[in-house]
């Protein structure tokens, strides 16, 4: 029997849960590492009690980085079946977590298969499934709608909830008179904008707040604090709205620890890449270390069907400048729902990124699998090679398909090879090149 509601009310207590004693393992942290960590909020161990599948992990700027995989059907992609594919293969490939934006169809039986069959985290949008649970237009829905469904999908084993609690009746303002050249490109701040303008009432994740954390602490559901007014070019990096609603975000993660409720915070989209720094600071700075969760950031806009690149380039720097968990982005971000080779495409990316950030801020053992690498390719061990390979199936595919005459070479180097050359050199042997 529980004798605590959340994570961080059993760290502030001093009790060791089961969950917070798998992320020590996995971090190489001791149990007194972590729990003071959990205790402060700075790190976050997303795992609802009915989530019963879960294999728990730590969400924090100073654990190894995590990612995110957006999945979900669309009107014009509706084949739960294909996403179920999809999530499978983000899991095996190491996502580790998995946010069902489904914006059609019957969502509860796809979200609740996730949360009995999945390991990963679980998150989603609430505000999404609000439209397609009562199958009502926006402005005939309640507060007390928005509220139920934040409640059923605790019910339904989410790890955590994405929730636009930081506008308010005076973005709808900001917005009109600080000209943005993107307004709001975040779905669910858009669809809470729409509904503020409709009705002319305040945005009711914010004015029940409390209500939503008292959901949130019953079943241990981490909110991640949505910002909806995160830039959609770079044009509106870091500008009024941004920094006005991270205040905001900032005193929302202060009331929710006052209930013992986990929070993550939700970072910027495009930022040019001298700003990501910068923007990472503030955020730690004005979330008093909270978790930080960016999607990118995206650092040029001008790359469609490749921003699956631009988001690594910016993730990495975020993630080695304080981001703790990076919400992957596909070639097909800003064309059309992912496929699967678009999932596989991101998470790589996204995987390569959040690597690069945790050797850069000397994660414990993060580098020990390149240096192993780099004893692979030494000794022109191929099998080695694989092993220590992210993508071992995509590295081996290559090189058998360009086989080179010998097999202590490439077919780009050949007997070229510097490799071959020095280990043969320091050995005393010959070196044959023709």
């Amino acid at each position: 029997m529980r004798n605590y509601s959340t994570q961080m009310e059993a760290a502030r207590k001093g009790i060791i849960t089961p969950e917070l004693e798998i992320v020590a393992k996995k971090e190489r942290m001791t149990t007194e590492e972590l729990l003071p960590l959990v205790a402060s909020g700075k790190v976050a161990i997303c795992a609802n009690k009915n989530h019963k599948c879960i294999d728990p992990e730590g969400v924090g700027s100073m654990l190894r980085t995590k990612i995110n995989v957006n999945l979900g059907v669309s009107r014009d992609c509706k084949d739960y079946d294909v996403e179920m594919q999809k999530v499978m293969e983000a899991v095996n490939m190491g996502a580790h977590a998995i946010m069902d934006l489904s914006s059609h169809g019957n969502t509860i039986p796809f979200r609740r298969k996730l949360t009995s069959e999945c390991p990963a985290m679980i998150g989603t949008v609430p505000v999404y499934d609000s439209v397609i649970h009562y199958q009502r237009d926006l402005d005939t829905l309640t507060a007390k709608d928005f509220i139920d469904i934040v409640r059923l999908h605790a019910q339904d084993g989410v790890d955590f909830v994405t929730l636009h609690c930081g506008i308010t009746r005076k973005t709808i303002d900001q917005i009109r008179n600080h000209k943005r050249k993107m307004n709001i490109v975040s779905r669910g701040g858009s669809l809470v904008f729409a509904w503020m303008c409709m009705t002319g009432e305040e945005n009711p994740f914010y004015e029940y707040y409390d209500e939503i954390l008292d959901i949130c602490r019953e079943y241990d559901v981490t909110i991640s604090l949505g910002d909806a007014c995160r830039p959609g070019c770079l044009a509106d990096a870091t500008d009024v709205c941004q920094i006005e609603e991270l205040v905001r975000l900032g005193e929302l993660t202060k009331r929710a620890w006052e209930k013992d409720v986990q929070v993550m915070v939700e970072g910027p989209g495009h930022v040019p890449l001298d700003q990501v720094e910068a923007n990472m600071k503030v955020q730690q700075s004005i979330c008093q270390g909270a978790p930080f969760y960016v999607l990118g950031p995206i650092v040029t806009d001008v790359a469609p069907g490749y921003d699956h690149i631009t988001s690594a380039i910016g993730g990495a720097v975020a993630a080695m400048s304080g981001a703790a968990f990076l919400c992957y982005v596909t070639p097909a971000e800003h064309l059309a729902l992912p496929n699967l080779e678009d999932v596989k495409q991101g998470i790589m990316a996204s995987k390569i990124a959040a690597h690069a950030a945790d050797i850069a801020k000397g994660v414990r053992g993060a580098r020990e699998i390149d240096d192993k690498m780099a004893d692979a390719r030494r000794k022109l061990d191929w099998e080695a090679q694989w092993e220590c390979a992210m993508d071992p199936e995509t590295a081996k595919r290559i090189w058998n398909e360009r086989k080179p005459e010998h097999d202590d070479t490439c077919s780009m180097c050949g007997k070229f090879c510097a490799v071959r050359s020095m280990n043969k050199a320091l050995a005393g042997e010959h070196i044959d090149i023709l």
